[in-house]
């Protein structure tokens, strides 16, 4: 249990909350805008009986399955996610359950953590402490992104990123072909 209060404690402490007490787990589910807090402790607390007490996970997993489809969160029950964990915004984030998330890191909305089911890259990706992952970004592959990086908005990243760097986007580029044939189907 002392495992699960730490987790819990780290991650309030991400939002400004310091301590775990029964008022404030009243603010976090009724008052404070916080879904990311919200979604992260039924998350921790849904991964800490999932061996421990099958029924206490059943009834977290239940209402974890609910605040996925709620706030657009869908981070698997299986992911590894270190302490310090902090959800920027609502919605549209994806992370594959085979990542690896080390501790204090930022997620930003709209952020796919994802495999790649071929080449040289299969698998999913390991992410160090300290990581910024801003708007839409996507990670993909069996990568290692360092620790203290910062990844930009709209950035992909697929190639492995080393410790205090900082990846941004490119400008888009925009070629003379119609590729729309290859995504546009069941046209009547």
């Amino acid at each position: 249990m002392k495992e699960l209060i730490l987790l819990l404690k780290s991650d309030s402490s991400r939002y400004g909350i310091e301590k775990i007490s029964l008022i404030n787990l009243i603010k976090i589910f009724f008052i404070y805008p916080t879904p990311g807090l919200k979604f992260m402790m039924i998350f921790r607390t849904m991964q800490y009986y999932k061996t421990k007490n099958k029924f206490i996970f059943a009834i977290f997993f239940l209402y974890y399955r609910k605040l996925k489809v709620k706030y657009g969160f869908d981070i698997s029950f299986r992911t590894k996610i270190g302490k310090g964990f902090y959800i920027g915004h609502f919605g549209g984030i994806v992370i594959h359950g085979d990542c690896i998330i080390g501790e204090n890191c930022n997620i930003s909305q709209g952020v796919t953590i994802g495999v790649i089911n071929h080449g040289e890259k299969k698998g999913t990706p390991i992410i160090g402490n300290k990581v910024f992952i801003g708007p839409n970004a996507c990670i993909l592959g069996k990568i290692i992104i360092g620790n203290n990086v910062t990844i930009g908005a709209n950035s992909v990243v697929s190639k492995n990123v080393t410790n205090n760097q900082t990846v941004i986007s490119i400008s888009s580029v925009i070629i003379d072909k119609d590729l729309s044939s290859h995504y546009i189907h069941n046209i009547n």
